[in-house]
């Protein structure tokens, strides 16, 4: 039986960046990335992701389930359906989602993503 991989409790290490400026629809948002697993394949990831004020483009090639730790944001489909969500607010984006996400505030997340 293969063991377990325990994820860190914290994040000591990551990315901060500014969001694309080409997907930025209002704001300046910064994300900090926090990836802590990546398996053998490299198709699997999960880690803590956050991000301040702002809405951009966003195009999922992946399928992500997310947890909401702290915070805010709304999901917007290319329809223009929208899904507010809020802290300990659980959900998956599917591959093929197109539309928008914006923080409202500062919005922190636990992310799982698999890549076909």
């Amino acid at each position: 039986m293969s063991s377990i991989t325990r994820l860190p409790k914290f994040a000591t290490s990551g990315e901060t960046r500014p969001i694309k400026a080409d997907k930025v629809i209002v704001g300046k948002p910064i994300e900090q990335v926090h990836n802590l697993y990546t398996n053998n394949d490299e198709n699997f990831f999960c880690g803590v992701w956050s991000s301040d004020s702002g809405k951009w483009r966003v195009q999922y090639q992946e399928d992500e389930f997310c947890y909401l730790i702290d915070g805010e944001a709304i999901l917007t489909d290319a329809q223009g359906n929208s899904e507010r969500l809020n802290a300990g607010d659980a959900f998956v984006i599917p591959a093929g989602f197109e539309g928008s996400w914006e923080t409202l505030g500062k919005a922190t997340k636990f992310y799982a993503i698999y890549e076909k």
